[in-house]
């Protein structure tokens, strides 16, 4: 039998999609199946099939509906600061050039601790009355005492305070894919509208961010998936208190699933929660990315 490219693509191909197939389509087919069900919280118990109900049930529920909004604000904050400091840090990155080689290496550093690390670690900075950071304040003369602030307690600032270890872990992440997306801009576009007049500000929101629109697009996409997924940062410094105030998607799927043993309620939950990412996603792709805009130009 003759080897043709088509068939080397398709061998090649053939094991990823069986490792897919059986470890990623299966369970998601099963785990949406399973929200249409009550399900026995013993092993091997009867299953009964219950329609919409566990869609009904989660929709009007208030603590689904309180998550869904914590986990949008949450997304929100992280996303829009690492964008905001990575961009930043992209293009001074590119002003500098190859001197910026060592700097980058260090940036990169965070990448490489474990959330669950990162999450203990910033738990020990913030904790009240002994954090370091509230401990550095006051001897700053910022703060009268080391408790003024209650970073993980205080229900009003605890989901930026848990925000905080996620912004530190990942925008070098979107620094590394924006420094990326610089190095393929023509230099010679940004020369020329220099030597028109233009000034950096004009330069930066009319020539360099509409050119990296794609690279945008890719960062933003993974980021706000990754960040509205968060898990075990939140887990680790708050398990979802206090009063339920960093309580997220993420969070109370698990509460639900492990906690409260209610596998098909967890399931329609977790459904909900991934049509809404991959809504989400599109429209990043068609309202950031705007595929064919490059077209008509």
């Amino acid at each position: 039998m003759r080897l043709t490219d088509r068939r080397f693509a398709f061998f090649l191909m053939l094991p990823a999609t069986l490792f897919l197939a059986v470890f990623v389509a299966w369970p998601l087919v099963q785990f949406i199946s399973d929200s249409f069900f009550e399900i026995s919280k013993f092993a091997g118990g009867p299953r009964t099939f219950v329609g919409l109900d566990n869609y009904i049930e989660a929709f009007t529920s208030g603590d689904f509906g309180n998550a869904a909004w914590r986990t949008l604000v949450y997304t929100v904050i992280v996303v829009v600061f690492e964008f905001v400091l990575g961009l930043t840090v992209a293009l001074i990155f590119t002003a500098l050039g190859n001197s910026s080689r060592v700097f980058r290496t260090i940036f990169l550093y965070p990448l490489m601790i474990a959330p669950i690390v990162a999450g203990l670690l910033w738990r020990f900075l913030l904790i009240d009355n002994f954090g370091i950071v509230n401990q550095l304040l006051t001897d700053a003369h910022i703060l009268q005492d080391p408790g003024q602030i209650q970073w993980l307690s205080d229900p009003n600032i605890a989901l930026f305070s848990v925000a905080i270890p996620d912004i530190w872990l990942t925008t070098s992440f979107i620094s590394l894919i924006l420094f990326a997306g610089l190095q393929n801009i023509p230099g010679d576009v940004i020369e020329a509208a220099r030597l028109d007049g233009a000034r950096y500000p004009t330069i930066l929101f009319r020539i360099i961010i509409p050119l990296l629109r794609p690279v945008i697009a890719v960062a933003l996409i993974l980021r706000g998936i990754d960040a509205a997924r968060a898990f075990d940062v939140i887990l680790i410094q708050t398990n979802g208190g206090p009063q339920q105030s960093t309580e997220t998607m993420s969070l109370l799927v698990y509460r639900t699933m492990v906690r409260f043993g209610d596998p098909g309620l967890a399931s329609a939950m977790g459904t909900i929660y991934l049509i809404a990412m991959l809504a989400v996603s599109v429209a990043a792709i068609l309202l950031i990315w705007r595929p064919g805009s490059e077209n008509d130009r």
